[in-house]
């Protein structure tokens, strides 16, 4: 499907199967010269279908086509390297290029996960099963790295570059100030929230995505593009909303360690998850990945504020408050 948004901006949505985000929002700006593609789709044969088929309908040749990539993750970086041509411009950000290049990536975050209580038999499983390794990139092509305040022209758009960590470390997203638009990536989305993974004690994910809903809050803009389902007319409702999400998530937890000192596995087995499963035992081995990771995300941040601590029991951290 193809809509176009405004003159010469369209969205082709890219369909992603067996994911709960259905499709992803594949941005396209036409012009004379240089076409430029915001966010590509997972690799894998039915997003390319898709996204070829939307670009050769609007005559969009690959040839004369750039790439702005939002962040790292394999539903918008992944398809990237099967549509580069020789005179392709690929910009994405340093800190998750940083990821992307580094080999054996996965190890770190395997073990981080088995200190924080997922059972060790099950996390080869669950990465094998993330779309994020079966669907990712099939090389990394070379990318031009853009800082925040950085700016991409393409057709009539003239977008600048507002990094947005959180989401993930170098989230990054485009801002033309003069038409008020902005693309947001995943950093805000209508009517799923953004996923806050945490997979490293060096970050604290949710304390910098919370600053930077604080900062695109007080941006003036009229259509916010964002990387999956609808597009949003008003952000700071919407930015509003996420951030109560997760204070309610942050008091649900500080309730659930308020007589029990647990990892973070067992916080997130006594969360509320939006899921079609009776118990915690039902969730796809995938789903109580995610659901760990942003545990951990919310234990960082509360940690970070002096209303948690932890303890080392058994080579696993657990948390309980302070």
């Amino acid at each position: 499907m193809i809509q176009e948004i405004g003159p010469d901006l369209f969205v082709i949505q890219v369909p992603l199967p067996n994911s709960p985000l259905k499709y992803l929002n594949s941005y396209v700006v036409r012009a004379k010269d240089r076409h430029l593609v915001i966010d590509t789709g997972l690799n894998r044969r039915a997003c390319y279908d898709a996204l070829t088929g939307g670009l050769h309908e609007l005559g969009v040749e690959l040839d004369k086509t750039d790439f702005f990539i939002t962040h790292l993750h394999a539903d918008h970086f992944g398809l990237v390297s099967r549509l580069v041509t020789e005179s392709s411009r690929v910009y994405f950000n340093r800190p998750d290029a940083e990821i992307v290049e580094a080999k054996g990536w996965w190890e770190p975050m395997l073990a981080y996960a088995g200190l924080h209580g997922f059972p060790d038999g099950q996390l080869r499983k669950a990465i094998e099963q993330h779309p994020g390794y079966k669907h990712s990139s099939e090389w990394i092509p070379d990318m031009r790295m853009l800082n925040d305040g950085d700016v991409i022209e393409a057709g009539n758009y003239r977008f600048e570059c507002v990094q947005t960590p959180g989401h993930t470390v170098g989230h990054t997203c485009l801002y033309d100030r003069e038409k008020k638009i902005f693309v947001a990536g995943d950093h805000i989305l209508i009517d799923i929230t953004p996923n806050i993974q945490c997979w490293s004690d060096a970050h604290n994910p949710l304390g910098s995505y919370l600053k930077s809903l604080d900062r695109v809050r007080e941006l003036e803009i009229d259509l916010t593009l964002p990387g999956h389902r609808r597009l949003i007319e008003d952000h700071r409702t919407r930015i509003e909303e996420l951030m109560t999400h997760h204070q309610h998530r942050c008091n649900e937890i500080l309730n659930i360690l308020e007589t029990e000192m647990l990892s973070a596995y067992d916080v997130a087995a006594r969360m509320t998850w939006d899921i079609k499963c009776d118990s915690w035992e039902e969730f796809p081995i995938a789903q109580k990945w995610f659901a760990t990771g942003e545990a951990i995300s919310h234990l960082r941040y509360l940690e970070e504020l002096g209303n948690i601590r932890r303890e080392s029991n058994n080579g696993r951290v657990l948390f309980t408050v302070s």
